[in-house]
């Protein structure tokens, strides 16, 4: 069985990450960009597809970790009879080389060590060529365009295409070990000064959580989640990834495997908030920027998503020969979604826009410019079917979630017009949003049930209509967003978490079986704040924070019956999802209500 989801740390540099097991072992890592074919890939199929392990050799009584203070260095402390060892794993930010360190301290007694490294490019197909250095500090393995250099005083002997080392150390002693991607033809990249390198990463994150404005109960989990988002941030262009991972399952043993190293629209307006909310403008600005970039071009070939410097073409594939996390297949990299129409992405858009505004952030005429073309494309399309926010494989409807987001696009639009009194279409515009408003309001609501519905005309439920009184299209008191919100709470709740939407009803190409959503969860809380019912919201979020894993992570979803973690982690819209409900809970005029405005519900229903 393949170690839980939850077994393991992130720690990264900005432009990539690596997945840390509390067993010593990293298992992912993808060289050099988030999106690039992997050196580790023993997550998704066994040891021999790329890791490497660090650890006693005899098996420790017990095994804590933690990150050091308000950074991403972890520190994995093994202790056992005969002494206490710790592991401190981080990625020094670049200059020009990507590396992995890891610090092995030895803190009291004798323990004896092991270093097992299995090094496999192209997900975990290609053996590199592995020689010794000359000076013998240590090796370098080559495959193509990719060089990795490994250094250490420990001595390193190879076996079956592994890399191994036994040592001891007793207490106060130390041995480092730095791995270094470069490309294969540069000159061999000097070594790493370790000591530097930690002070430097140790005082870069210190410096950046310190710039939180977040003042609140929450405080040492919403600064992790903090943390954790500017972890996903590729820094050269300011693009927010969705995880750092693909494949990893929605269901264990299921097909819902997706590749969400890259970048969603749909995530734009939430990620901005919570990073304005919290302090963040220049984070908020880098990935407005990315987000124009990304979209620049024919209205007409926008896509949901987006690779990390705004690449269009994502083309999805099968990798046949990775098993799967705990034999869930297949394996897949890319994502075909790129290629889906998806309506509500134009509200995310605008919205996003409109929120940067708001937050102050810098006006702009190439912006308002691309804004204008968005919308006259949206309204020739508004009408079309798609394949909505779930982006399901099953055919196109008429999803009430893409309606509604149709009407946020408009009314942002129009707001911004109005308040910056910007020459358009003004009149064409309020008539075109009532005229969505009705439509979703009459065909969007099922009288039978007293909800909200997730296609038209149906009495389907969908958990992305808890987003209706969150964008301001109806007010939180509203009897049908009520009706909805119950609705939901009856029919897609499990012990007390929310689901997309019910699997085994809906017509969405994939067979049925996923966890609980957890922004879905996160969402259900933001609506209690707005109803009033704090207590009840509170307690949610309790729950959901006792989610998380010893670090702090979050996945994508949950699995309530067998208590663990599921899906791509650690996962962007969990823990924006998870900062936001924190400032609504905690401050008078939170995201939700800031997303909602005197003119909620503007339609003539």
């Amino acid at each position: 069985m393949a170690r839980r989801i939850e077994d393991y740390g992130l720690i990264g540099d900005l432009h990539t990450a690596a997945l840390v097991g509390k067993d010593g072992s990293i298992d992912w890592l993808c060289w050099p960009r988030f999106d690039s074919s992997a050196c580790f890939a023993a997550l998704l199929g066994n040891e021999e597809h790329g890791r490497w392990l660090l650890a006693p050799r005899t098996k420790p009584a017990s095994i804590t970790r933690r990150y050091l203070g308000q950074t991403l260095i972890l520190e994995t402390l093994f202790e056992s009879a005969s002494g206490t060892v710790s592991v401190i794993d981080f990625m020094p930010l670049r200059n020009h080389l990507a590396d992995i360190v890891r610090l092995v301290i030895c803190r009291s007694g004798t323990v004896d060590m092991e270093m097992d490294l299995v090094l496999r490019f192209d997900y975990g197909v290609t053996v590199p060529w592995v020689e010794k250095l000359e000076d013998g500090t240590g090796l370098t393995a080559i495959a193509g365009p990719h060089r990795v250099v490994l250094r250490s005083p420990v001595p390193t002997e190879g076996r079956d295409f592994h890399t191994f080392a036994h040592f001891q150390l007793s207490a106060g002693e130390r041995a480092a070990f730095s791995l270094t991607y470069t490309q294969s033809h540069v000159p061999l990249p000097a070594a790493t000064d370790i000591e530097a390198a930690f002070a430097a990463t140790q005082s870069f994150w210190e410096d950046w959580a310190a710039c939180s404005s977040y003042r609140g109960p929450w405080q040492q989990i919403v600064t992790r989640s903090l943390i954790t988002l500017k972890a996903l941030t590729y820094l050269p262009t300011g693009g927010i990834i969705a995880a750092p991972t693909t494949s990893l399952p929605e269901w264990i043993g299921g097909i819902r495997n997706w590749d969400y190293r890259y970048c969603w629209i749909r995530d734009a307006t939430l990620a901005l908030l919570a990073l304005m909310h919290t302090g963040y403008y220049q984070e908020a600005d880098a990935w407005r920027s990315w987000l124009l970039r990304a979209v620049a071009g024919n209205p007409a070939q926008i896509q949901i998503m987006y690779g990390i410097a705004g690449e269009r073409w994502v083309p999805e594939l099968e990798l046949g020969w990775l098993p799967g996390y705990d034999d869930s297949v297949p394996v897949r990299v890319g994502n075909a979604a790129a290629e889906q129409r998806q309506l509500d992405i134009f509200g995310e858009m605008m919205d996003a826009l409109y929120q940067g505004r708001q937050g102050e952030l810098a006006a702009s005429d190439t912006a308002w410019a691309l804004q204008t073309a968005l919308i006259n494309h949206l309204e020739k399309i508004w009408q079309e079917a798609d394949d909505g926010i779930w982006e399901s494989r099953g055919g196109r409807r008429h999803y009430t979630f893409s309606k509604m987001m149709v009407w946020v696009a408009l009314d942002r639009a129009i707001r911004t017009a109005q308040e910056a009194a910007t020459p358009c279409p003004l009149d064409r515009w309020i008539a075109l949003r009532d005229r969505v408003h009705d439509e979703v309001c009459q065909r969007g609501f099922n009288t039978t049930i007293n909800s909200f519905v997730r296609v038209y005309d149906t009495a389907e439920l969908d958990a992305a209509l808890l987003l209706l009184p969150l964008v301001g299209f109806l007010p939180a008191e509203d009897p049908r967003v009520i009706g909805t919100v119950e609705a939901i709470q009856r029919h897609l709740m499990r012990d007390g978490f929310v689901l997309r939407y019910d699997t085994k009803q809906a017509e969405d190409g994939l067979p049925a079986g996923e966890g609980v959503f957890l922004a879905c969860s996160f969402w259900l809380a933001d609506n209690l704040v707005l109803q009033g019912k704090l207590q009840e919201a509170r307690a949610l979020f309790e729950r959901l924070l006792a989610l998380c894993n010893d670090v702090g992570l979050l996945s994508e979803e949950y699995d309530p019956a067998a208590g663990r973690l599921l899906g791509n982690f650690p996962q962007a819209f969990s823990h924006i999802a998870l900062v936001n409900t924190a400032l609504n809970l905690t401050r008078a005029i939170g995201p939700a209500k800031q997303r909602s405005s005197p003119e909620t519900g503007s339609g003539s229903n």
